[in-house]
């Protein structure tokens, strides 16, 4: 996985919580991989995520298949004792998306929505479970969002390995 999407991602997961960010603005913490799915743990203050990048993107306008220039796609599970977040989806489109939008996420049939803000998306607290089990039980997710622009994106996402590494994750944080 791209080192530096990671790196880019520590400092606004870190914001999200109200959490300091000055020794994760540098942070080198992957500690584990598995398959598609990467593992980070930061130690000051406690925190462990899961996160994967989109195996296909497909970005259409109008209906058309079309190029586009997006920021760090990535999805993730976040674990953070100090903020009371135990497996929180949390994902970014590289884009702002559309004022009042949500992500649709698609588990092998079973849909969620995740709702927006700026270049964020979260589901709701108490669907982050159903996701979670969702994710661990199916093979692939597909996160469909609108931009501000109005550009539809699809990514897809490979569940490969995320069992193993969501459970690190969480075992990390207790």
């Amino acid at each position: 996985m791209k080192t530096k999407l990671i790196l880019s991602l520590v400092l606004p997961i870190s914001l999200m919580f109200g959490a300091p960010v000055s020794a994760q603005e540098n942070s080198t913490a992957k500690v584990d991989e598995s398959v598609d799915w990467d593992v980070f743990a930061e130690t000051n203050p406690k925190q462990c995520w899961a996160v994967s990048i989109p195996k296909e993107t497909v970005n259409t306008r109008n209906g058309r298949v079309v190029a586009v220039r997006r920021g760090d796609i990535a999805l993730m599970v976040v674990y953070d004792p100090k903020a009371k977040v135990n497996g929180q989806i949390v994902f970014t489109g590289g884009y702002p998306f559309a004022p009042d939008s949500t992500v649709d996420m698609t588990i092998d049939g079973n849909k969620f929505a995740l709702y927006t803000k700026d270049e964020w998306a979260w589901a709701n607290q108490g669907d982050d479970a159903k996701i979670i089990a969702a994710m661990k039980k199916g093979a692939k997710a597909k996160l469909t969002a609108r931009s501000s622009r109005g550009t539809r994106t699809e990514d897809t996402f490979s569940l490969l390995g995320f069992t193993a590494a969501v459970e690190d994750a969480d075992k990390r944080c207790k």
